[in-house]
């Protein structure tokens, strides 16, 4: 019996990266899970990955900021699978600058993936969650529901050059402690995880690879500058970077049974890093 068999999830920026990584963590250990991605062929890697590996899963392809796509993304969990137990809010990505060099469109981009596309997300999933409660609670059962919202530890201790992807992670810590107490009598435990240095596409070292990513019509430079991530290595007490699976197994955690008493917390996964 694997410890999420009989429940189903749904992961948010699952294509690749950490995304991917929880997407994939949750399925084998049973839980049935919807992907999402912008690219299609990002999802579909993911998707293919997991039924390769015997779970059972269904793709749900668009842009989080979109705005019906909150309601896409629950109706695609409940047509597939007739549920929905977990919900992680991964989808993002950083478009840094300075403030005075920051303009309205990169400011609202960064607060329209990290904090208004979780809102519509939680938004939409509301309704079938207090409907399962209520149903739970007259059939004299007690089913625990799980949200993890992913954030970042500029969200709790700023970054100078990072004002709008800073000011986005701090907005889901405050709805993740408020949407704690307004779904504590619904049974779900809400929680965030905090990263510090994980080693995906966002923060790979400028000059090795790929650094634009294809945000809608947007280009959008990924990266971090080798010496900046050569210095916050050193002040990483474990001495390097997290892995992926390393990251999915924190927002695991928040999935798991043994968090059924933990609600309105934030995790911080950083190595000991702290800003």
């Amino acid at each position: 019996m694997r410890k999420l068999d009989g429940k189903v999830a749904i992961v948010s920026g699952s294509g690749r990266g950490i995304g991917q990584a929880i997407a994939i963590k949750l399925a084998a250990e049973g839980a049935r899970v919807v992907v999402n991605d912008l690219d299609e062929g990002a999802a579909g890697e993911t998707a293919a990955r997991i039924r390769r590996a015997g779970g059972e899963v269904a793709t749900c392809i668009g842009d989080v900021t979109a705005k019906d796509f909150g309601d896409r993304f629950v109706a695609t969990s409940l047509e597939a699978f007739h549920g929905l137990d977990i919900i992680v809010n991964c989808a993002g990505y950083s478009w840094d600058s300075v403030v005075q060099k920051m303009s309205d469109e990169q400011w609202y981009a960064m607060m329209d993936v990290h904090a208004t596309a979780p809102f519509r997300i939680l938004r939409a999933a509301s309704e079938h969650i207090r409907a399962a409660a209520k149903r739970e609670k007259d059939e004299g059962q007690m089913v625990m529901r799980k949200v993890v919202n992913i954030c970042s530890i500029a969200g709790l201790y700023g970054n100078a050059g990072q004002l709008g992807y800073a000011a986005g992670k701090a907005a889901i810590i405050g709805m993740t402690k408020t949407l704690a107490k307004e779904w504590g009598r619904y049974n779900v435990n809400v929680n965030a995880v905090a990263f510090g240095y994980i080693k995906t596409r966002m923060t790979q070292p400028i000059g090795s690879g790929d650094e634009v990513a294809h945000i809608g019509e947007r280009e959008v430079r990924m990266g971090v500058q080798p010496e900046m991530l050569d210095a916050m290595t050193r002040m990483i007490p474990l001495g390097r970077g997290g892995t992926p699976e390393e990251a999915a197994g924190a927002a695991y955690l928040f999935c798991s049974p043994e968090s059924d008493y933990i609600s309105g917390e934030v995790l911080l996964a950083s190595g000991g890093f702290v800003m």
